[in-house]
């Protein structure tokens, strides 16, 4: 049985990956931001092993959880589910950085770093990735006008570069995207005509190395039905490395080849 820890697992799509693996006696730990969330998330899949709670707008926050990961540890799949939708207000967090991109680029990449290596990586991506900047300026939202969309796309295209850096220099470890389609939760609305079934099924497989559309194969980009061409920036080097860069110095953090 392998374990797998997933974050941003107390509702949403990573509830439902969440239940469907420990269903399957598999043994999963859960994530929420706060011991509130950690109840419901608890409650939600009585068959997880545990908890870890850490709120990915704070950096501070993010490396304790990273610790608390290594010692819960060692994982065979680490899923970066968690993350925010489109928000009116950039919502500056306590670091000073919009939470669009502290969340779904920056918590990632923190873990990514401090966290030991598992078998295998997954990075929850979005088809909205297709339309995110790839000149990858002002990422903080300092300077441009506020677009939650925009940032919403770019987030998602990070998440995707961050997939493909990772395999690119850690051929030990499997790392892939997936957009997991539009799905109603309460992040893709009512209106959404996904059940949260198809994607969970898709990140169950493939946290348990029993994917059939990737296979062992590393740096894809998919969805639950098939392979996918992500952004071009996603597959261009200097433009993982400028990612990279900026995510270093905003959390003073360095990403190990």
């Amino acid at each position: 049985m392998a374990r797998i820890l997933i974050t941003g697992s107390s509702d949403g799509i990573g509830q439902a990956a969440a239940k469907l693996l420990a269903d399957q006696g598999h043994k999963v730990t859960l994530h929420a931001r706060n011991a509130s969330r950690a109840s419901e998330a608890k409650a939600a899949v009585p068959k997880a092993e545990g908890v870890l709670i850490g709120d990915l707008t704070n950096i501070a926050d993010v490396k304790e959880l990273a610790k608390k990961a290594n010692d819960s540890g060692p994982w065979d799949a680490v899923v970066h589910n968690a993350g925010l939708g489109p928000s009116s207000s950039i919502g500056k967090t306590a670091d000073g950085i919009g939470s669009t991109f502290a969340v779904n680029t920056l918590a990632p990449y923190i873990l990514t770093c401090l966290m030991n290596k598992p078998k295998r990586l997954l990075y929850l991506s979005s088809s909205m990735h297709s339309s995110g900047d790839g000149s990858l300026k002002d990422l903080t939202w300092s300077n441009r006008t506020w677009d939650p969309y925009q940032a919403y796309c770019d987030s998602k295209l990070h998440d995707t570069m961050l997939a493909n850096v990772v395999a690119r220099y850690w051929p030990d470890v499997q790392s892939c995207s997936l957009d997991p389609g539009w799905i109603s939760t309460k992040m893709g609305g009512a209106n959404a005509p996904g059940v949260v079934a198809t994607p969970s099924k898709a990140i169950g497989d493939y946290a348990v190395g029993n994917s059939g559309l990737t296979g062992d194969r590393t740096g894809v980009y998919f969805n639950p039905q098939a392979l996918k061409t992500p952004h071009s920036a996603a597959n261009d080097e200097k433009k993982q490395e400028q990612l990279l860069k900026i995510c270093e110095e905003l959390s003073g953090v360095s990403f190990s080849a």
